[in-house]
């Protein structure tokens, strides 16, 4: 477990008087094999943070079964009457990992929000690391960086780095390659981005909507259902819809790619045009065949205005879409409560 300090520097470090609260979100599928486990992992975290009087706190850990396919959910309710911190959620279907989370977020009441996963990808004694530097560097969306490949799959890693990048450049979203599912949000912009997300909207880029403080943390993270079993929570096809969901929910870049290849038909065929007349003017014995030129230039420029108009209405329709979707127009936010946990990170480098 990592250790924050000594005891002896903890008890001179000046203490602050609003303790930092942090709810924890699981989605839960397929995890009886890992949740007493995970829950182990978060006890000892709380019971560590306490003994060192450190300024934050895990005041609650919210489980949302998302139709469990095994005795996931019984063992959820035993873990819940053990432990007063543990809430669960029981959604009437499966609605996948992203719905499911967005319903965990939306009952959340920390000033800070954790994700994890249920099958110990993400360690627990991490979560502090995630809450430290957003707050060092002014962060409102902490992603974990993974050090090594992931779930030790060459196809699986390469694939999900792969589409990242596409994304990235179709969208011109920098932090696409940013997301992971292990992330620390600050609360009030953690459940903005959970109120307005649909069915269709990629949690992560509703995050997007409502800050560009978004950096990540490097940790050694490992899969291990699938190092272990070769099991994934998804399937090709559930990692199709997950790809499909992040298009639909970003604003790509398509319709000024659309518009630009127009203006510049449109002018190209204008000056083209010009120069044809001029030479028919100044030479016009040198053209041979009358009207091809003329043919091909009218292609050229009603092509390119085709292209702008395209262009113009694929951006209208994307507007709608994003609205439709729940991009907000503004959120306001004050970040000034991180100030006393700041100085006591920086105390506590001190000693």
């Amino acid at each position: 477990m990592t250790q924050f300090s000594s005891s002896s520097h903890i008890r001179l470090m000046q203490p602050i008087e609003n303790i930092v609260q942090i709810s924890v979100v699981i989605p839960v599928y397929r995890g009886a094999r890992f949740l007493p486990e995970l829950v182990q992992a978060l006890a000892q975290v709380r019971e560590q943070w306490q003994a060192e009087s450190v300024p934050f706190a895990l005041c609650e850990a919210i489980f949302v079964d998302d139709a469990s396919v095994d005795e996931s959910y019984g063992i959820l309710m035993e873990l819940q009457n053990e432990h007063r911190w543990i809430r669960v959620l029981q959604l009437s279907r499966n609605f996948g990992q992203h719905p499911a989370t967005v319903a965990g977020i939306l009952h959340t009441s920390g000033d800070w929000v954790c994700t994890l996963d249920e099958d110990l990808q993400h360690p627990p004694e991490c979560i502090h690391h995630l809450l430290e530097y957003a707050i060092e560097h002014s962060l409102d969306v902490a992603y974990a960086k993974p050090m090594d490949p992931v779930h030790e799959s060459s196809y699986r890693d390469l694939g999900s780095k792969l589409f990242k990048s596409l994304n990235r450049r179709l969208t011109g979203n920098p932090h696409v390659r940013r997301f992971n599912s292990f992330r620390m949000i600050r609360g009030n912009v953690a459940r903005a981005a959970a109120a307005v997300s649909s069915a269709e909207t990629y949690y992560d880029i509703a995050l997007c909507w409502f800050t560009n403080r978004v950096g990540r943390f490097p940790l050694v993270l490992k899969d291990r259902r699938f190092i272990e079993q070769n099991q994934s929570g998804y399937n090709f096809f559930g990692l199709m819809r997950h790809a499909r969901r992040m298009l639909v929910s970003s604003k790509i870049n398509g319709p000024g790619l659309s518009m630009a290849i127009g203006v510049c038909s449109i002018l190209g065929s204008v000056l083209v045009g010009l120069m044809m007349f001029a030479g028919q003017l100044l030479f016009p014995d040198r053209i041979a065949i009358q009207g091809w030129t003329t043919l091909y230039l009218i292609l050229i420029f009603f092509g390119g205005l085709s292209s702008v108009m395209l262009g113009v209405s694929l951006e209208y329709i994307l507007i709608i879409l994003m609205k439709i979707q729940g991009q907000p127009t503004y959120l306001v936010i004050d970040r000034s409560l991180d100030q006393p946990l700041k100085n006591w990170l920086a105390s506590r480098r001190v000693a």
